[in-house]
């Protein structure tokens, strides 16, 4: 099992930053893939950023790639996500996924373990 805690969320004008972390427990960290993904009210959960176990490759949708960059330390057993220029659009709740593999993956049936979310609220 492992356990995955997010961190970070709040309220943050347009154009603005934030960092959320979700720090990992249970298991080698570095043998995970890690996923991040947004569920707005009464929308489907959908595919933020992934990384690979090690780091070395990243994966955006268009929808945030150039705002958004997803990183990871695994001394720290914590993954990354930092949001820059947000939008109103980009409210949502914001959760990380790990899965135990070698790939990057950008399903959410791709990841068994979720964490509980943090709320991400940009306002106009």
């Amino acid at each position: 099992q492992v356990q995955l805690v997010e961190s970070g969320g709040g309220l943050v004008q347009a154009g603005g930053s934030l960092r959320l972390s979700c720090a990992a427990s249970g298991r080698t960290f570095s043998n995970y893939a890690m996923g991040w993904f947004r569920q707005a009210p009464g929308k489907e959960r959908e595919f933020v950023a992934a990384i690979t176990r090690s780091g070395g490759i990243t994966y955006y949708p268009d929808s945030v790639k150039g705002r958004f960059t997803i990183s990871r330390d695994n001394a720290k057993n914590t993954v990354y996500l930092h949001m820059d220029s947000l939008k109103p659009e980009d409210t949502a709740v914001y959760y990380c996924a790990a899965k135990s593999g070698s790939n990057f993956y950008i399903r959410t049936y791709d990841y068994p373990y979720w964490g509980q979310g943090t709320q991400v609220t940009v306002s106009s």
